[in-house]
């Protein structure tokens, strides 16, 4: 028999060891919020892959671009996006300031959030007058004044929270993953270009210039000797389906080899990043299954996010689905 002296020498080592093979174990795991199923694997076997300078998959470092679709796959866009609870809001406050507009009967569906009458006729000419009101006829400095004050203290519903603590916290980890190999990362979206830049940088830390989305004319002017930019109602580009491939090859100027996305709005640069690409990519769909934690849905979303060819193509191309309700273990950071 042993000396007690040794025994506990022994207990004590295996403690530590167990302690150091915990801790090893919790530093590699890239992924926390995900669970241990076969979507965070791809994307940990991707990110290694092409990461490995002596692997058969190595990207060069300058090719290591991730795009990523904003509503529905960085945050929520349930019950609305964002951007239209923004729209509603200064809605309401415009017309608190300026009663005549309550005349006008777009404002008053506006007001009563009767989406049917805004969104009626084919150029949904009554939203396309709200989005004027609050998105024109002002300079862009006025526009990012607006944005950020509502911002600061409009709250998303169901959760309670700044719009900004209702980010997916698995998607922030995957930015984290992909920047500590060198990826660039840009979000193309839908949205307003304007409105998503006056946060990105507080919310995903990624710089207005990373930032890709719908857009309109401007007018530049020397307003009292200022440089000045007057936004219009014209020009509307909507960058959206194929806009969104579009504009990753206009502005961006490199094949993504990564594209996380959540519709068939996204269908098309999902292809542009993973068909016939010289580098080994990585194309991923967030589905929206959890209607307990976020909600669920695809073929009938509450708003946008429609998801049905994309979610058909997946397997042909290999692309990655995302059961949001099995393959995250926490959605939000605060939840």
């Amino acid at each position: 028999m042993k000396p007690k002296k040794e025994q506990l020498l022994m207990t004590l080592r295996m403690f530590l060891c167990s302690l150091m093979l915990m801790s090893v174990t919790q530093a590699e795991d890239l992924l926390p919020s995900w669970a241990e199923t076969a979507p965070k694997q791809a994307i940990l076997d991707f990110v290694a892959r092409v990461s490995e300078p002596n692997g058969k998959d190595f990207v060069p470092e300058q090719d290591r671009l991730a795009v990523f679709d904003n509503d529905g796959t960085l945050w929520p866009e349930c019950p609305m996006p964002f951007q239209i609870a923004y729209v509603i809001d200064e809605v309401k406050r415009l017309a608190t300031e300026q009663p005549e507009l309550v005349k006008d009967p777009m404002i008053k569906a506006a007001l009563k959030g009767d989406f049917k009458a805004l969104f009626a006729g084919e150029k949904h000419d009554g939203f396309m007058k709200i989005m004027a009101l609050t998105h024109s006829g002002m300079s862009s400095d006025e526009f990012s004044r607006r944005v950020k004050s509502w911002f600061a203290t409009a709250k998303y519903p169901p959760l309670g929270t700044s719009y900004g603590e209702a980010k997916y916290q698995p998607m922030q980890e995957v930015f984290d993953l992909l920047r500590s190999e060198g990826f660039k990362i840009a979000i193309v979206s839908g949205g307003g270009a304007d409105f998503m830049r006056q946060f990105s940088q507080d919310v995903y830390d990624i710089e207005p210039e990373w930032v890709l989305g719908s857009s309109a004319d401007v007018v530049f002017e020397l307003q009292n000797n200022k440089p000045t930019f007057m936004k219009q109602a014209t020009g509307l580009y909507i960058n959206d389906k194929v806009g969104k491939s579009v504009r990753i090859y206009q502005q961006l100027g490199r094949r993504p080899i990564a594209c996380f996305g959540n519709s068939d709005g996204d269908q098309s640069m999902l292809e542009y990043t993973t068909i016939d690409n010289p580098y080994k990519s990585l194309g991923v769909i967030i589905h929206h299954t959890d209607g307990q934690r976020e909600c669920q849905y695809d073929v009938k979303p509450p708003f946008s996010g429609k998801l049905i060819t994309a979610l058909e193509e997946a397997p042909k191309w290999g692309w990655v689905v995302v059961d949001m309700k099995n393959d995250w273990e926490k959605v939000f950071s605060k939840k």
